[in-house]
């Protein structure tokens, strides 16, 4: 018996749409420095991670209220927002380390429904660090080393994630200390992304 409640579930949303709003501003800020195949995989990524989010929060709310226990919703998240993470991450590295070019091909990976939980936790950490990696460049590029330390603590409270999902998810006190702390790293996340847009971001100049 899982103790989830409505306001849980509900608080579920929070971190998901901090992300998504986040993740819109980087792709129409980024769009016109990144190749097709680059623009591709962040976007296809941020696309999972924000299904995944949502996709748990959903399975939440429905437990919770007593719709359902939609069980194959809940198993969706962690091997989708895995794989979500590690092609946004691969597409910032990549925009940071090769010649971007208009006519770049069009590069896509859609995410693989697998078991293989030590995999899947490496996909998330590498991507995670991609991610973290790109945009602390951009920020330092933009002489606003002060941004760094926001994309720190959303890594931080990504990797803080991980080892709370090794405790008992279904008991209600893990679960507020994991909402909290993803809201924490994906408010974090948002608002390093607005103050790299007021930096100048849309102006600066990557790798063409």
């Amino acid at each position: 018996m899982k103790d989830y409640s409505v306001y849980m579930a509900l608080a579920d949303f929070l971190p998901v749409l901090f992300f998504a709003i986040a993740a819109v501003k980087l792709q129409r800020d980024l769009y016109n420095k990144m190749s097709k195949g680059a623009f591709a995989l962040f976007a296809t990524g941020t696309i999972d991670v924000v299904f995944a989010g949502s996709a748990k929060a959903t399975y939440k709310l429905l437990y919770a209220a007593g719709v359902c226990d939609f069980e194959s919703l809940n198993n969706l998240y962690f091997p989708v927002i895995s794989v979500g993470f590690l092609l946004s991450g691969l597409g910032l590295v990549g925009m940071l380390n090769h010649k971007q070019t208009e006519n770049a091909a069009l590069c896509i990976a859609p995410p693989v429904l697998f078991k293989g939980t030590p995999i899947m936790i490496s996909f998330m950490i590498i991507g995670l660090a991609m991610i973290c990696y790109a945009l602390c460049v951009i920020a330092h590029r933009l002489k606003k080393s002060s941004i760094i330390a926001l994309f720190v603590i959303n890594f931080v409270c990504s990797l803080t994630m991980g080892y709370l999902a090794s405790k008992d998810f279904d008991a209600a006190f893990w679960n507020w200390i994991a909402e909290g702390v993803n809201i924490l790293g994906q408010g974090a996340f948002l608002l390093g992304v607005v103050r790299l847009r007021r930096a100048g971001l849309t102006q600066l100049k990557l790798n063409k």
